[in-house]
This record gives C-alpha cells, structure tokens and sequence, in this order.
C-alpha cells in the first residue's frame, strides 16, 4: 500500500455537484511551459458573471524537480538539448517501475506502479522553486533543525537493526547499524506522527498515506509520475477546488470570496483557511490556521501560503505560491507552475476521494504486527525490528538528482 491519502470537507452546496476529483486520463495535450501571457484579450474567458474564468481540469504536463540539482546553480531554465537528453536516460531508467519475471515480486511492484503512475517528458525548468535563485528550499531554523534531529534520531534507532543499515541503504542515511534491535521500541515521537515508521503498534505510528490522509496544501505535484489534478468549479461569489492526488486518492477546498477575515486563530483545518480575492485577472489566495497534525516538510500550524491563479491562455493557467514559516525556515521561497488545461469529455469524474485501503488495511497491518510479536516472543519468527517496514528506496530518476 503506497502513497494511500483520504480527507475530504464539506463543499458549497451550490457546487457539490459540479466538483470532484479526476483520474488521470490526459486528454489534449497542451504546452504549459511557454511564458506567461501579460494579459487577456478574450471576453471568452470570462464567466458569464464577468469574473476571470479559472474553470476547468488542470494538471502540470512536463516532470519538474520541486527544487534544483546543485549542478545547475542558478540555471532557471534547460535547453532543449539537456531536456532531449534527459528525457533518453529516463527512458531508459525504470527504476522502481521495472517489470521482473512473471509473478516475481519485481513482477507485482512494477505492475502496481505502471498502473498508477506515468513518466512524464522533462520540462523547461530545472526547478519549479524559482526564489532563492538557486532553486532550493531556503535553510532550516536552528530549532527546527533540532526538532528533525529529535525525530530522525527515534527513527534511526528503530531501524537500527535492519539489512537497510547493515547495508548502508539510503533509508538508513545518518544512521549505523547495530545488530542490538534498540531498546527505545516504545518511545513516543516528539510530536504527532505523520511519516512511516519501523513499527506498527499503534495506528499514528504509519504514514498520513497509510491512513489515507493528505499532506493537503501546499500541492505541487503528488509522486507516482504526476498523478496531480485539479478542478476548479466558480460559482457568483464562490470558488471550490477539488483535487486528485497520486493513486486516487482527493481532496476538496472552498474559497471565500466575500471578504471576511481568516477564522480566529484558535480554529485549526487540516488544509488551512483559505479567503481568496480578485487582483485583475489574477485569482489570490491567502491561506493560514493549518493544523499542528499537517505538516509539510516540517512546517505544520504556522504555515503561510498565498496562491496567485492566473488564466493565461484557453489552454494553460500559471500557478505562482509563496511559502513562509519563520519557524521552520530562514525565509520565504516561491514556486512557480504551469497548468495545461485537459479534455474534460475523456477524463472520468468521481465525487468523492476513492482512497479506501486505510479503511480496512490499517487494522490488517496491526494484527499482524501482534501475530509477529508472539510469534518472535515464542522463538518462532525474528524481532520485527529487524524486518525494515518504513523506508523506500531513493530516486533512480536522473531528472531528480
């Protein structure tokens, strides 16, 4: 079970109907990766109510790093020879998507992934974070850094043990092995639990995926070779957005519009509180009170997002974001993207998430967990802490690295 996500919010009821998530089927492919265009000259794509009209199924058409090799430095941009030659060397590359033999294992976990993911061709840009300059995140605050030290420190214990450490795998970088499973078995996270770990003896000690729960916003792409929609649904006076993320998996948001002020700061949502307004043609919005049990790459309740949505053409839209949390970053840093609008006749509408798996998976996981806890205390099985249950594997997609 990969990458399984699962929330959803109650919608507008005057566009329950009209918003929901989208499988991945691409339908006019369209270039997202020209410039933006400086304004629109069409009053086609307006509403009938005369707003700017966002409307539509969008999705990012070409694989972008979030954040730049450092072998690029401050290259914004590939040339077409560098993007012809990546796009060869991942052809070539499967990585954790290769077939093995007929009812191998490599068999299974390479039919699952080509199902549910794609590869895309390499885009123009070496980085879809465009500030700082050399497209990477911004450095870590020195108590944030403390904190993912508290938290990678558990983390290493409990696989210390494991053939991922024996062998120096990257799931176990910063660690080291010890053939003594740790004693720490039992020791509480620092704080909630939102990443797979080598145990299963409580349900928050899985990933947010496992339990079919979102990272939510920020959204610049979920894994799996760009299973990352969305749809935007307007309405006089309202604008939801529904999203399908990885493997089916969604999610839905609504925008207000009317000018009202952020809830009090007492009021925490998973995906944050989101009040939107019209700059021109440009849709922005701001987004604060996210939940202390979120977290985006550590960032959890003092996350700040404000979202600039831009049509700039029939065909493409520009998404602009900048991210802040003082707390866990020493500035802000801004990504840009660029949306290709798809075929909505050829893609199939569900208007609900579809991530079901942690309904009935996660209990399984548990049970078994105990069956090999008895099974080791009675001399049968090995100490489950030798087993490694939490870390996949690194990228082997070159465009990555």
């Amino acid at each position: 079970m990969q990458n399984r996500l699962l929330n959803s919010v109650l919608t507008l009821a005057t566009t329950a109907a009209a918003v929901g998530t989208v499988v991945a089927v691409l339908g006019t492919q369209t270039s997202a990766q020209g410039p933006a265009a400086t304004s629109l000259k069409t009053s086609a794509l307006q509403t009938p109510w005369g707003e700017p009209d966002l409307q539509g199924i969008w999705t990012v058409e070409y694989d972008t790093p979030l954040q730049r090799s450092p072998r690029y430095g401050n290259q914004e941009f590939f040339t077409d020879a560098q993007r012809a030659e990546f796009d060869r060397l991942r052809s070539q590359n499967r990585g954790r998507d290769e077939r093995g033999g007929r009812g191998s294992e490599l068999d299974v976990a390479g039919a699952y992934n080509d199902e549910f993911g794609a590869m895309k061709r390499t885009g123009k840009r070496t980085s879809a974070i465009v500030d700082p300059p050399d497209g990477r995140m911004p450095s870590l605050t020195p108590e944030a850094q403390k904190i993912a030290a508290e938290d990678r420190s558990l983390r290493l214990a409990l696989m210390q043990a494991t053939q991922t450490c024996k062998l120096n795998l990257p799931g176990c970088a910063g660690g080291k092995f010890d053939p003594t499973p740790t004693t720490r078995r039992d020791e509480l996270t620092p704080r909630y639990n939102t990443a797979r770990m080598n145990r299963h003896d409580r349900v928050e000690d899985g990933a947010l995926a496992d339990r079919c729960l979102t990272i939510g916003l920020p959204e610049f792409g979920a894994g799996n070779g760009g299973g990352s929609f969305r749809r935007i649904v307007q309405t006089p006076g309202g604008i939801s957005i529904a999203y399908d993320v990885g493997q089916g998996q969604g999610w839905q948001r609504n925008i207000v519009m009317d000018g009202r002020p952020h809830l009090p700061s007492d009021i925490r949502q998973w995906f944050g509180d989101s009040r939107g307004h019209w700059e021109g043609n440009t849709l922005v919005i701001d987004v604060t009170n996210f939940s202390p049990k979120a977290d985006y790459r550590g960032s959890r309740e003092n996350l700040h997002v404000v979202e600039r949505w831009t049509r700039t053409s029939p065909t493409t839209l520009e998404y602009v974001a900048v991210v802040e949390d003082p707390t866990v970053w020493t500035r802000p840093w801004k990504v840009i993207q660029e949306f290709g609008k798809q075929n909505e006749q050829e893609n199939r509408i569900f208007y609900e998430p579809r991530c079901v798996e942690g309904n009935y998976g996660h209990p399984a996981i548990l049970k078994a967990s105990r069956q090999e806890d008895r099974e080791f205390a009675v001399g049968r099985g090995p100490d489950p802490l030798t087993r490694d249950n939490a870390s996949g594997g690194a990228s082997s997609d070159p465009l990555m690295q």
